[in-house]
């Protein structure tokens, strides 16, 4: 009986010493695949060309937002400021039915609806 009785704690030894081998396998694991997935570091030359690129790009949505442009030539669509664009809506919606309708015309102009070929 005392035999059978040692033999118990001898497997629950194993089970545990088991378990905690896996479990410390499992963070070894963990750890390098955090170090080999890690994307470098990003240096002072590289955040500066960030910093640079981003400058470019908001100033030219500045740009774009405050001055006209002209987007598609061939179905006269052009960029109007934020200012002459609340502008003519405001004046626009001094009578809104023709001015719903004017700017339904002018959208399907812009962006007329795809073609069913069926």
């Amino acid at each position: 009986m005392e035999n059978a009785n040692n033999n118990g704690k001898g497997r629950t030894w194993l089970t545990v010493v088991v378990v905690l081998a896996t479990f410390l396998l499992m963070a070894f694991l963990v750890n390098q695949m955090v170090k080999v997935a890690q994307p470098g570091d990003v240096n002072a030359a590289r955040a500066a060309a960030r910093a640079k690129d981003n400058l470019e790009i908001r100033g030219a949505g500045a740009d774009a937002a405050k001055h006209w442009g002209l987007v598609d030539a061939p179905k006269g669509v052009v960029r109007m400021p934020i200012e002459d664009a609340m502008k003519v809506t405001v004046q626009g919606y001094q009578q809104p039915a023709a001015f719903r309708s004017n700017l339904t015309m002018r959208l399907e102009k812009a962006f007329p609806p795809p073609v069913n070929y069926e």
